[in-house]
């Protein structure tokens, strides 16, 4: 996007994409700028470092990560910057997703990673969103109409 990306959107592998673009979807209609890298926490973890340690000085303000299996790379993520972290539990073969999400919420104190539903990308960015609004009317008032429209549905 054009602006200076305020969410920053980190996958662990280009399968998560698919399941993700609900929340670049909803981002961009929310009208949130934001930044997509596709790293590993296992087996890219310096790649993950530098992108983490230096999302806020360039200027996100909420991270939105996505991973499945073991599903560390909210936590790593989490250690890496002061930004707050949402992450999205991907649905897996294995054990249909409950691995990723109990991977996810289950971080040592000090180290927090909000956590939204199994494939729950949509609402990752909904709750990114709502997040900057706390501080960005414009970002408040695009979720008060996003919620004033499914009122009139």
């Amino acid at each position: 996007m054009a602006d200076t990306p305020l969410v920053g959107i980190i996958m662990g592998s280009k399968s998560d994409l698919p399941v993700m673009e609900a929340c670049t979807a909803e981002l961009e209609k929310l009208g949130v700028p934001y930044e997509l890298k596709i790293a590993s926490a296992h087996r890219t973890p310096a790649v993950v470092h530098e992108w983490a340690s230096t999302a806020a000085d360039r200027g996100m303000k909420v991270i939105i990560a996505a991973a499945g299996k073991a599903a560390h790379l909210g936590g790593v993520v989490a250690a890496y910057t002061p930004l707050p972290v949402v992450g999205v539990p991907m649905k897996t073969s294995d054990l249909g997703g409950m691995d990723s999400l109990l991977s996810m919420v289950q971080m040592p104190s000090g180290v927090p990673v909000a956590c939204v539903a199994i494939n729950g990308a949509k609402n990752a960015a909904i709750y990114a969103t709502q997040i900057l609004g706390t501080t960005m009317p414009e970002y408040r008032t695009a979720i008060e109409s996003m919620k004033s429209e499914m009122a009139d549905a």
